[in-house]
């Protein structure tokens, strides 16, 4: 499929980090783009500049999913690319220093907004584009892309939470991309290592160059651009299906 200004596409978490490199890129070749995002003030100002949609959804819940994707629709037709970006990371053990267990709803809302949150996106573009005409000589009728990561393979110290919420994002790529083969739809997940999201950009920067000298190579934090160039890629790439592709310059993460 290609991106270009017949195209429209909704991005979660698309108005900072990887979903706002990725909401830039698609823009910048004319495509119809529309953000879910909890930040208003900042998602509307990206739309803003953008020419785009911007609706606050919060990906946990799934009134607030529907009504976005409701929205996003009334403004600019049936998404063809659904990128998931939204998602929290925050550290705890098993068991803490205080000798209390991991806190049940804490690891909960990081599964909720992680995985659950992913899945309703997707499960709710996957509706739209599977009753939508294909647009490719394939009968391709959309692409939906998730995040998961690095730490779903390598979860470190305190990352339990985080690393079960993105290892389900793995676990479900393939058996979704089999449900929508049929229907033409495509679905793949990007695993990113450390990257320079917000999250990374507060931290000193003498620990930022401590964290990017951890990648084998290219030693450096990677650039949200680098993963929107994959997403606009694997959404170009009609062969790409199923699958969850590492983008994290050959890093193993260690455990701390």
């Amino acid at each position: 499929m290609q991106v270009n200004s017949s195209t429209t596409a909704i991005i979660s978490g698309g108005a900072s980090g990887l979903g706002e490199a990725v909401t830039r890129n698609l823009a910048a070749s004319g495509a119809k783009v529309c953000l879910f995002d909890l930040n208003a003030e900042r998602g509307e100002a990206l739309a803003a500049e953008l020419g785009g949609t911007f609706v606050k959804v919060d990906v946990s819940d799934v009134d607030s999913v529907e009504a976005g994707f409701a929205a996003a629709r009334a403004a600019q037709g049936q998404e063809r690319i659904m990128v998931n970006c939204a998602g929290i990371g925050v550290a705890a053990k098993t068991v803490g220093k205080d000798g209390k267990p991991h806190d049940a709803a804490f690891y909960e809302r990081v599964i909720r907004i992680n995985l659950i949150g992913t899945f309703l996106c997707a499960s709710r573009a996957a509706a739209g584009m599977v009753a939508s005409d294909p647009v490719t000589e394939d009968g391709e009728r959309g692409v939906i892309i998730n995040t998961a990561s690095a730490a779903a393979f390598d979860g470190q110290i305190g990352q339990i939470a985080y690393s079960a919420s993105k290892g389900g994002v793995v676990g479900m790529t393939l058996p979704m991309a089999r449900d929508l083969s049929r229907d033409g739809v495509r679905v793949m997940s990007i695993a990113p290592g450390l990257f320079m999201t917000p999250m990374l950009a507060g931290l000193p920067e003498d620990v930022q160059k401590s964290l990017g000298a951890q990648v084998p190579f290219p030693s450096r934090l990677g650039d949200p651009a680098e993963y929107a160039a994959l997403a606009r890629h694997i959404v170009e790439n009609a062969m790409l299906n199923g699958e969850t592709i590492r983008l994290d310059g050959a890093i193993r993460m260690a455990p701390k």
